[in-house]
């Protein structure tokens, strides 16, 4: 009678699993430097909601609209917007699409992550760029001298141009990400893939 039995150190380690799956998605200081600040920013959300409250009472409660509450709702909703790009990704937490990546073999998907990073790079390149030009056309009049373009409102605060500033920080911070995301990948070996070791006949 022949019994088969596999290698215990060729199967994963349900412990080690368990580790791996409790490890933080951050890939460097930086990542989790922007993940706690990103904790930090969903305040702002929390931040417009209270003064909607506010703006609704005074409105049908005393009759007493403010002129501020609408555009700064609207400014720290955008605010908080932009900063997610950093969070996702520094919690690597952006959509995709993954049926080639999750078929692929360790070697090719180390492949994959440096053709995803340097595409990402020359993404986040691109649009800092753009970003930055919208955000000079924003800061300055034409003569070249600063001046924040003003929302054109009776209470005319200079929002406009404070949330093209923060696009410009979230892209280029997101742009350095990416810089060092793609650093790592190129640096990195691919894990060797774990086999079954040959079956052994028990007597």
């Amino acid at each position: 009678m022949s019994q088969q039995s596999s290698d215990p150190r060729a199967l994963p380690d349900a412990d080690a699993l368990e580790q791996a799956e409790a490890l933080p998605p951050e890939r460097n200081a930086l990542d989790r430097l922007v993940a706690r600040g990103a904790r930090g920013a969903a305040w702002l959300i929390l931040l417009a909601m209270a003064i909607s409250v506010v703006e609704v009472g005074l409105r049908y409660g005393f009759n007493n609209p403010t002129s501020w509450v609408h555009e700064s709702v609207v400014f720290l909703v955008a605010v908080s917007f932009a900063l997610g790009g950093p969070a996702a990704m520094a919690k690597n937490a952006h959509i995709r699409v993954k049926v080639l990546y999750d078929g692929a073999g360790p070697r090719f998907k180390g492949w994959l992550d440096r053709f995803n990073d340097l595409v990402t790079l020359g993404f986040c390149l691109t649009m800092s760029y753009a970003a930055f030009h919208m955000f000079w056309r924003a800061s300055h009049n034409p003569l070249g001298a600063w001046q924040l373009e003003r929302s054109g409102t009776s209470w005319n605060p200079p929002f406009p141009a404070l949330v093209k500033g923060v696009i410009l920080f979230a892209l280029a911070l997101m742009t350095l990400q990416a810089a060092l995301h793609l650093l790592q990948s190129l640096r990195a070996r691919p894990a060797p893939q774990a086999t079954a070791a040959p079956a052994k006949e028990v007597r």
